[in-house]
């Protein structure tokens, strides 16, 4: 396996790409069939099917001020999953702060499957208000 298409790597590129707001590079690392799961009843709740549905739901991420802080990278035998921390402040002064695993699924060096585990689902769902 090429060293830029190995599990880690694929993982480093992607909150690159996310910390860059880069867009275009982001997608070129999404499977045509790209599946993202976020629990909770917020705006980017639910299930995100395709690399175009994925982009939407990172840009309103990224949308939100929300500042990723990456603690451990942990790599198993399918993919990665990534140990960070999310924060960020509304205007009208909602706080997010919360600690999440990102679980990419990688697929011939392509992000196949995205699972993000939240410790506070309800804060998340309270800060991406519907």
């Amino acid at each position: 396996m090429p060293e830029h298409s190995t599990p880690a790597a694929v993982a480093h590129r992607f909150l690159q790409a996310f910390g860059d707001r880069d867009w275009e590079a982001l997608g070129e690392l999404f499977a045509k069939d790209i599946a993202w799961s976020m629990p909770g009843s917020g705006t980017i709740s639910g299930n995100a099917h395709g690399p175009e549905e994925a982009l939407r739901r990172a840009r309103e991420i990224a949308a939100g001020g929300v500042r990723t802080e990456l603690l451990h990278v942990l790599v198993g035998a399918r993919g990665v999953a990534l140990s960070l921390r999310n924060t960020a402040e509304a205007p009208d002064g909602r706080l997010l702060d919360e600690h999440l695993a990102t679980v990419l699924g990688i697929r011939h060096g392509l992000i196949a499957t995205i699972d993000s585990y939240l410790s506070d689902v309800d804060g998340m769902s309270a800060f991406f208000v519907r």
